[in-house]
């Protein structure tokens, strides 16, 4: 039964052809994708906001990070921590030391996203010392690496310590389904290969083979792309011989991406297949649960559901399968959910996964033994709590990786909005502005009245020991350039010549052989934006994204009106400007959001604004113990907010002055339910509102993004 199913995903494959490299998805010869990448390293900050980052990032963040993978168990920081063990782990499996495997199964796949940072940022600086980390790290995961193409270090360091030798002894897969047969409990045995899906070994493989792929195209070098490719093979040899037990291993299905970026690497068809099947095993889950999006049949959902992160990367890949085979059936599927998380179950600074612990089906069935716990859940429509927010940064980053392919198969702009929203409010916030402390969840409340502990800190950490987020925030914002611009499929494009999708703003460069435009603005600040053309051979069309929160702007092309979709005859020299109004705006959440009823939240231009108890002013006359508090404050609907620039550890932005209302001055103490509406008195206070991305960064301190509206 088991080669059936394997043999019925095999036929009508698609062939393709090896491209020039492309970005982080070559889509250049799929079947249903209207735009492509550009090559890496071809767009470049030249200053500005994202400059501003991208050089904190490539000489701090990844360097810092580095420190913390190559740190030892045995070193305890001054809190009496361990070290992360990451890198350490990898030369005891490679052999080159000798040691134990410590911290969490999942460090490998990690340590592949840090990779991919690296080259990331090494495609734009070319950095030797760079790329000699890179290199370092490299030999030990080839070193490591078994002849099968499987790598796990907790169960490779068990082989070795038992004298197995990897090199010439090949473990069949099938191994997995005795293991898990003899009752091993989930999560607690790493010495054997597939022991537990909770051991996270397709995850780590998936992001070893993208990690490996996009080290090739940043630097040309083919070392880390074999182990990828052996990684792939090996995932494809498990489907051939024991597609059922692969498909129980499918968690934040990293390796769907993967395999559909292998094809598109190579145009070998077995990567195909096995992206194919990758997806269609799913269906052969029994005892399924909405925790793993497995209950249901893929193709039977319509509505996310489930663990967000796994659930985003799952729809990421299924989107990657679709541009590939042109399946209208998984368009429509991933349509629906897509529009079912933007309209029903994302936060306004682009959070997903909005529950610590969420049961399925909630409250709408009479059959209690079908109901399933669920953590960093999708909830219901609109539930979506504030202080007791999960919003793993890892669901947004799959939200975001989401979109991008819809967008490209789609070109629906809609899709940029989101991919906007989560680089400046839902993933930027995840990383401090110094470039060394993470967020591991986002909340959108802080306050010292909370009663309860969460299970994660809403304070940024050097070292989570669940540090998924961290290098994951850090390989997407280093490679936040790649999403600027495309260029439309040879399938798609004008018969003119080439058309050119201006995705983001920010001052940059684009330098291809035959096109280069430069990109000079202060967005997000300042919705000016200047697109010069400093060459234009076989440029027929530009097309500007017009963001879905402005509502008026203007285009000039060399002082000329213009639209946003501008067909001419290019030449070196023309000017296009686009205006984009950006006036301070109050935005409220639909009723049905109960935690958000009465409240607005503050946004100009993309970014979602918070209020931190130090910038609230104190009330003139009252005691300093009597400063007002986070839960004292309302924002009149009239209020006139003035923009200010500040600088917050080294990094420019605007902030928001205006007058709020102090609508209580007396302690709740929290031994108190319900009382009496007293009047307020309508007193007057100075606040002060900073990016949301940029709070916890001076101290540990109140903070709300909701704030509730005087009415």
């Amino acid at each position: 039964m088991k080669k059936f199913l394997f043999l019925c995903i095999v036929c009508c494959c698609a062939t393709a052809t090896t491209t020039t490299a492309q970005g982080l998805t070559d889509m250049s010869r799929s079947q249903q994708a209207k735009m492509q990448n550009l090559p890496m390293g071809a767009t470049q900050w030249t200053g500005g906001f994202w400059g501003n980052r991208f050089n904190m990032l490539s000489t701090t963040g990844i360097w810092d990070m580095w420190d913390t993978w190559n740190t030892p168990w045995e070193t305890l920081d001054a809190a009496g921590n361990h070290g992360s063990h990451g890198f350490r782990n990898f030369e005891v499996a490679a052999g080159t030391v000798q040691g134990k495997h410590h911290g969490p199964p999942f460090h490998d796949g990690d340590m592949y996203k840090w990779l991919e940072a690296c080259a990331a940022v090494y495609a734009v600086t070319k950095d030797a010392k760079l790329d000699a980390l890179m290199d370092k790290f490299i030999e030990q995961v080839a070193l490591a690496q078994r002849a099968d193409g499987y790598i796990h270090t907790p169960v490779v360091i068990s082989e070795r310590n038992q004298g197995i030798d990897t090199h010439a002894t090949v473990p069949g897969a099938s191994t997995a389904a005795s293991e898990n047969a003899a009752g091993i409990e989930i999560g607690k045995d790493q010495k054997h290969a597939f022991a537990s899906r909770l051991n996270f070994e397709t995850y780590n493989l998936g992001h070893l083979i993208t990690a490996g792929i996009i080290h090739k195209r940043a630097t040309g070098k083919t070392t880390l792309f074999n182990c990828g490719k052996k990684a792939a093979d090996f995932l494809y040899n498990f489907l051939t011989n024991d597609a059922a037990e692969l498909s129980r291993n499918a968690i934040c299905p990293s390796h769907y991406m993967g395999a559909a970026e292998m094809y598109r690497e190579t145009g070998e068809e077995r990567y195909l297949t096995l992206a194919k099947g990758l997806i269609a095993i799913r269906d052969s889950v029994t005892n399924g649960e909405d925790h793993n999006q497995d209950r249901h049949k893929l193709r039977d959902q319509y509505e996310a559901m489930g663990h967000a992160v796994r659930a985003n990367y799952l729809y990421a890949g299924v989107a990657d399968l679709y541009a590939e085979t042109g399946e209208a059936q998984l368009l429509k599927n991933m349509s629906a959910i897509w529009d079912d998380i933007v309209n029903h179950k994302i936060y306004i600074m682009g959070g997903c996964g909005a529950l610590y612990d969420g049961v399925s089906p909630d409250g709408t069935t009479y059959d209690q033994p079908s109901i399933q716990q669920i953590h960093q859940a999708y909830g219901r429509q609109f539930q979506l709590p504030q202080e007791a927010a999960h919003n793993e940064i890892c669901a947004q980053i799959g939200m975001l990786l989401f979109s991008w392919r819809l967008f490209q198969t789609t070109g629906d702009g809609k899709y940029l909005d989101n991919i906007e929203n989560e680089l400046y409010n839902g993933i930027l916030s995840g990383i401090s502005l110094d470039g060394k402390d993470f967020f591991y969840t986002e909340a959108l409340r802080r306050t010292k009245d909370f009663p309860y502990v969460m299970r994660w800190p809403k304070h940024r950490q050097r070292y989570i020991s669940c540090f998924c987020c961290p290098p994951n925030t850090l390989r997407t914002l280093c490679e936040a350039q790649e999403y600027a611009y495309s260029i439309a499929t040879p399938s798609d494009a004008s018969a003119s010549g080439q058309t050119l999708y201006v995705n983001l703003y920010g001052q940059n460069t684009l330098k291809l052989k035959n096109l280069e435009i430069e990109q000079t603005t202060d967005y997000p600040w300042d919705g000016k934006i200047r697109i010069e053309v400093k060459k234009a051979k076989d440029l027929a069309t530009i097309k500007l994204h017009k963001p879905n929160w402005c509502d008026n702007y203007s285009v000039k092309v060399n002082g000329e009106p213009a639209d946003l979709n501008i067909s001419r005859k290019w030449k070196k020299g023309d000017v296009i400007e686009l205006t984009l109004d950006m006036p301070v705006r109050l935005v409220e959440a639909n009723p049905l959001v109960e935690e958000a009823k009465n409240q607005v939240a503050v946004m100009r231009g993309p970014i979602v604004y918070c209020l931190e108890g130090q910038d609230i002013a104190a009330v003139p006359g009252a005691p300093a113990s009597g400063k007002p508090r986070i839960n004292d404050i309302a924002l009149p609907a009239d209020i006139q907010f003035t923009e200010k620039k500040i600088t917050l550890e080294g990094h420019e932005m605007i902030a928001l002055e205006g007058d709020a209302l102090l609508t209580n001055e007396t302690s709740w103490n929290n031994q108190t339910l319900y009382r009496t509406l007293s009047k307020s008195q309508g007193k007057k206070v100075k606040v002060c509102l900073i990016p949301y991305y940029a709070w916890d960064n001076r101290g540990i301190d109140d903070m709300s993004l909701w704030l509730p509206l005087a009415r």
